[in-house]
């Protein structure tokens, strides 16, 4: 797929971004508010804000805040009608557009990642269907919509992924050894997430293997390595075409298959499956023909290992089926589970059985920040590629963001053990 093109208008405002407006349509407009809306925009701002540990600055000198990580609002009117009209969404717009900025974004979206159950008031909460826009019909996780929500994200540019990733093109979180991480270690500490991965469904010579979402190949070739046989599944053209790439360069195309295929779709009997991190791409509604469909795929005592980022259950069940600016922006038709809603969904619906579960968010905050760093550092190499600064400006907060909810401990990361009874029947 080829990146988007950059036009360059000249900046409104000193400092911001130029904004192509037809790339951009909801960055470069900011929305209309009246009197009325935006003075209650102020005072939920203002709520919000005025007793965390932030410093919070105005054009006018004025702040909020206890004092703490700095943000600054550099076009407070724009910042207000954004916020008032999309929320969140316009939270991250604002940003987009250069309308505010921070020195540390992570410190300080740590900061509001770890309050975010009390920024909005308790009334609006409960309102929350009234205000909060509902996420898109062409999100949902259908069969179809599937293919178009991948792409958006995975079908970038495989060049783009490989400024910030290290050389095993692994897009998930590293397993380290010791912390804080280092970037020259980071390779090292996702072929040992993905060895731990494989040492839970016990994969070794002859096992027969299927690994829902290939990446870019590495857990199928370090799986093939051992002597297993692999299909791997992707709805990504570029993904499956990079891997397939490394496969024939490792001599084991004779042990891994790669197919453009949905999971559902997935068929045959398999001694063990893998996941990693592409449960979060299912969406709440098919959480559980997820599970069914590894269930059915998978044999009679064997096991299943998943890797999947988790949010609180409140928080997830209070978002589920609300339109975000990650799902705008980022991960369109995405939805984070939680454990509550990954084991009600396992116990009732399968024979899978969790017989292990380990969290290591803090490996995840480590792994974002080596990727946000580089990419950062590399910005003039994502330009190059045809990536305009908007582009730049989302991918910079995407990163910081997700750093974020991990530091916080908003967001955690899991690999799990299921076993499946060995009383159950077999596959279809």
């Amino acid at each position: 797929m080829t990146a988007p093109t950059t036009k360059t208008p000249s900046a409104r405002t000193s400092g911001r971004p130029p904004i192509d407006a037809e790339r951009w349509p909801d960055v470069a407009s900011v929305p209309a508010s009246s009197a009325a809306r935006s003075a209650i925009t102020r005072r939920v701002v203002r709520h919000a804000l005025h007793r965390l540990p932030l410093l919070v600055r105005f054009p006018d000198g004025s702040s909020l805040g206890i004092g703490g990580p700095l943000i600054d609002i550099r076009d407070p009117e724009a910042f207000h009608a954004r916020v008032g009209r999309f929320g969140l969404i316009g939270f991250g717009e604002s940003y987009m557009a250069g309308e505010w900025d921070a020195p540390d974004p992570v410190a300080a979206l740590t900061v509001l990642a770890g309050n975010a159950a009390a920024l909005i008031p308790k009334p609006l909460q409960r309102l929350r269907g009234l205000w909060a826009p509902r996420r898109p019909e062409a999100h949902r996780g259908t069969p179809t919509n599937a293919r178009d929500n991948i792409g958006a994200h995975y079908d970038l540019s495989n060049d783009l992924f490989g400024i910030f990733l290290d050389d095993t093109l692994t897009y998930s979180s590293a397993v380290f050894r010791a912390l804080p991480a280092r970037w020259e270690n980071l390779a090292e500490a996702q072929r040992h997430k993905i060895d731990r991965l494989l040492d839970l469904a016990e994969v070794q010579s002859g096992t027969r293997l299927l690994e829902i979402g290939t990446g870019w190949g590495e857990l199928a070739l370090r799986a093939a390595a051992r002597g297993a046989h692999v299909t791997s599944l992707t709805l990504s053209a570029e993904q499956r075409a990079l891997a397939l790439e490394r496969v024939a360069a490792a001599g084991l195309a004779d042990r891994v298959r790669v197919e453009l295929c949905d999971y559902r779709e997935a068929e045959g009997s398999y001694d063990a499956v893998v996941s990693v991190e592409m449960i979060e791409a299912v969406g709440h509604e098919f959480l559980p023909v997820y599970f069914e469909t590894i269930d059915a795929r998978l044999r009679p005592g064997g096991h299943a290992a998943l890797q999947a980022i988790t949010m609180p259950d409140d928080r997830m069940r209070a978002s589920r089926d609300t339109h975000t600016w990650i799902g705008k922006y980022v991960f369109p038709g995405g939805l984070i589970p939680s454990a509550e809603s990954i084991e009600a969904v396992t116990t009732s619906r399968t024979a899978l059985r969790t017989t292990r579960a380990d969290s290591f968010g803090a490996h995840y905050a480590e792994t974002l920040r080596l990727w946000r760093e580089r990419f950062t550092a590399r910005a003039d190499e994502v330009g190059a590629l045809g990536f305009d600064a908007v582009f730049r400006r989302l991918w910079t907060f995407y990163l910081a963001y997700s750093e974020a909810g991990f530091r916080s401990g908003y967001l955690d990361v899991r690999q799990y053990r299921f076993t499946k009874d060995a009383r159950a029947g077999g596959t279809t």
